[in-house]
């Protein structure tokens, strides 16, 4: 259950208030230049504490590689990632009244039903606090796919609670020019423009903002969506039927805490479109840039003149932008008395619920997003690697 991928593989530990978060990556490529200094900067834009609109809680979350590494230059094997939990409080869940109810919408009750244990402070393995692992191993991939395909990965927040980036016309996201533009060009330095809430656009930007605040101040929470783009993801991707591409997406999207939708190209407007409307008509590709023969990086000759498609057809990648929406909940905490059932199913009382949370977290969720997709991705690219080789050899 703590590891994700077939070929790029990683496996991951830790609990919200343990000593530390980790994680193991198999078979990253040797000789990829690598360092605290490329993981980190993922890690700093997921971190607690970085606004007002986010939990309190104070973390430097920096990054340490114990293995795998010499030189500043992957070696094959195993790398070995750690960050420690210095502001950890325990006590903060201390209170009897944690051990006598179960949280609504937290772990508290599935875990132990699991395991016949849980973890008596936060969420344990359930809580946010794991995907520190999820962050720094996806930097690691991301680095790789940018260094050999130029993969560009960009994840930016398009709705909190009702406030929307793209209003719903009746149209797909796919078919609408304002996210259209956003697909092609935004950066992860453009999206952190528009901080705390990281919405590319200045009004609804504070819009939102505004709405977490109210929220927070009146000890509630609120949930929204985060859009993802890949760009330059090679052709070929895929493994049909049961690991398609948008089928493992899916699977890392929703493993991610707090994750309750996941909806790629059109989406769940497409249900409601015409097939002559959806379809994508094939146009050929421009020519391969300049840079990009120098760089080696190989390019479809096709490509889609729409992209309802979100650049995957049967479970395949097809050299066309690969987006997503994922849709993730309101947070579980927050800071009013909640009525709940006892553990032993004796009766209902109060529970007020205690420690330090998010009012949203969308904000802090685009970096989980983004790593999540380059782990996705790097393990379809290493596949596909192995098949051109079986190929090649069967040739021979």
């Amino acid at each position: 259950m703590s590891t994700f991928g077939h070929h790029f593989r990683v496996t991951t530990a830790g609990e919200s208030h343990g000593k530390s978060v980790s994680c193991i990556i198999d078979n990253c490529p040797p000789n990829l230049p690598l360092t605290e200094e490329d993981i980190q900067p993922q890690l700093n834009r997921r971190r607690p504490g970085q606004s007002s609109i986010t939990t309190p809680r104070n973390e430097k979350d920096r990054v340490t590689i114990h293995s795998g590494t010499e030189f500043g230059r992957t070696l094959g094997t195993p790398i070995l990632l750690t960050v420690p939990n210095e502001d950890q409080r325990p006590h903060d869940y201390g209170d009897a009244t944690v051990d006598v109810f179960p949280r609504p919408s937290h772990a508290d009750w599935t875990y132990l039903e699991k395991y016949g244990i849980k973890a008596s402070s936060g969420g344990g393995r359930s809580s946010a606090r794991e995907t520190i692992a999820r962050v720094a191993a996806g930097a690691v991939a991301d680095k790789w796919l940018r260094a050999a395909y130029g993969v560009e990965i960009v994840a930016f927040v398009t709705s909190v609670g009702g406030i929307k980036l793209f209003e719903d016309d009746g149209e797909s996201m796919s078919a609408d020019p304002g996210f259209l533009s956003l697909a092609e060009s935004i950066t992860r330095d453009q999206v952190d423009g528009f901080l705390p809430v990281r919405c590319p656009h200045q009004d609804t930007s504070r819009r939102m903002e505004e709405r977490i605040a109210e929220l927070r101040d009146a000890h509630d929470s609120t949930g929204g969506t985060v859009t993802c783009v890949i760009r330059n993801a090679p052709s070929g991707l895929g493994e049909p039927c049961f690991d398609k591409l948008e089928a493992v997406l899916a699977h890392a999207m929703m493993s991610i805490p707090a994750v309750k939708g996941f909806e790629i190209g059109s989406g769940f407007r497409g249900a409601e479109m015409t097939g002559s409307r959806h379809n994508d008509p094939f146009v050929p590709a421009p020519a391969v840039s300049a840079a990009e023969a120098k760089m080696g990086i190989p390019r479809s000759r096709l490509q889609t003149k729409t992209n309802n498609s979100g650049g995957i057809q049967g479970g395949i990648s097809n050299g066309m932008p690969i987006f997503f929406r994922v849709a993730f909940k309101p947070p579980a905490t927050i800071s009013q008395d909640q009525t709940t059932a006892r553990y032993d199913a004796s009766g209902e009382g109060v529970l007020a619920a205690k420690g330090r949370h998010d009012p949203c977290v969308v904000p802090r969720a685009v970096p989980i997003v983004e790593g999540m997709a380059a782990l996705a991705i790097a393990d379809a690219v290493m596949a596909q690697h192995a098949r051109q080789l079986g190929i090649h050899m069967a040739k021979q």
